[in-house]
């Protein structure tokens, strides 16, 4: 008798199906289809900051004049969409040197105008500028004179009209293809807001170790760590005299750790420098009656005060060292050892 087999409940695989290549071809088409919408809503956006950086003008430099000249913060508000740029502008404004912080509108007109002084300046951003939310923040600048930087689409709308200065976008289409989400609008918003803290970042004359002292954190903050910061300073720092005899060197490097001793002159300039390597080389059973002049490294490798973490570790790594003393007009100040390097994150 002949067996039954039963049939597989595995599905075909579809490489073998008559339709896969159809279904690659469908899936290559939305494909296609994706990319050039995604690259249409990026030529919009730059288009229209193309559009806003050409159209700049003396409004631009009046609204910094304004905020560079307050002596509080700056508030940032907005409704919406406008309400996430504005908290992105403020977050900027703050890490760049200017003091700013957000307030939502809706809280302001329950008790936040409180947090507005009148040493304060308001940027106000709405694409229509007749976001009804703005209005308590908009009434309250008039009544107690604080400047109000208006950010809107439209040149006739009320915030323009009640702002001291008014930065109005210029005419562009939103990427919605329905035209309706704030897409280009709100990229012009963010990308204005930030010229407008790196323009009063540089009329500050802020630095990047300006920028360390909001940054401490983080990736960012490492990179802009002071060999000042981590080096061994003071009674930390391993010194002796010209004169010092050996076994007193070798006393001051193994208690201060950092396999080097600095060897200074009657006047405190560094002389020279004594490693732990030095030592080896001259070890004989004259060395103890040796003084530090006479085995050490003159002109050693040194770094200034204000180099970056990150330029001492590739000066160490360069010259195949593991110390650098920080020396300002020949004194020493301290000693960065590689391991401080890499323990800040410097690596």
């Amino acid at each position: 008798m002949s067996s039954l087999t039963a049939p597989s409940l595995i599905p075909a695989s579809p490489l073998s199906s008559p339709l896969s290549g159809q279904a690659d071809g469908a899936s290559d088409a939305a494909a296609g289809r994706d990319l050039a919408s995604a690259r249409r809503v990026l030529r919009m956006e730059a288009d229209a900051l193309t559009a806003l950086a050409d159209g700049l003008d003396g409004a631009f430099v009046r609204a910094l004049d304004r905020l560079a000249g307050i002596a509080g913060r700056v508030v940032v508000s907005g409704m919406g969409k406008s309400g996430h740029v504005a908290r992105k502008i403020a977050a900027t404004l703050a890490s760049t040197g200017t003091p700013a912080f957000f307030v939502h509108p809706g809280e302001a007109s329950h008790g936040d105008l409180g947090m507005i002084a009148r040493q304060d300046a308001v940027i106000a951003l709405s694409n229509s500028g007749e976001t009804h939310e703005l209005s308590d923040i908009v009434a309250y600048t008039r009544r107690f004179d604080i400047p109000l930087i208006g950010i809107t689409r439209r040149a006739g709308s009320s915030l323009a009209e009640q702002s001291d200065v008014a930065l109005v976008l210029p005419p562009a289409p939103e990427a919605c293809p329905l035209g309706l989400a704030p897409t280009t609008s709100s990229t012009m918003m963010l990308a204005l807001g930030d010229a407008l803290a790196v323009a009063l970042l540089e009329r500050r004359g802020f630095t990047a170790a300006d920028f360390k002292q909001f940054h401490p954190g983080g990736q960012l903050g490492r990179a802009l760590l002071k060999v000042t910061d981590v080096m061994h300073k003071g009674d930390d720092m391993p010194l002796c005299a010209l004169d010092t005899p050996l076994s007193t060197v070798i006393f001051e490097m193994t208690a201060k750790r950092l396999g080097c001793v600095g060897v200074v002159d009657a006047a405190g300039a560094l002389a020279g420098v004594i490693t732990d390597g030095d030592l080896r080389r001259h070890l004989t059973p004259e060395l103890w009656a040796e003084r530090a002049d006479s085995i050490m490294s003159p002109r050693p490798k040194t770094i200034r005060p204000k180099a970056l973490v990150e330029e001492a570790l590739r000066e160490m790594n360069a010259k195949q060292i593991t110390s650098l003393f920080v020396v300002e007009a020949d004194r020493p100040l301290g000693v960065v050892h590689i391991h401080d390097c890499l323990r800040a994150g410097a690596a």
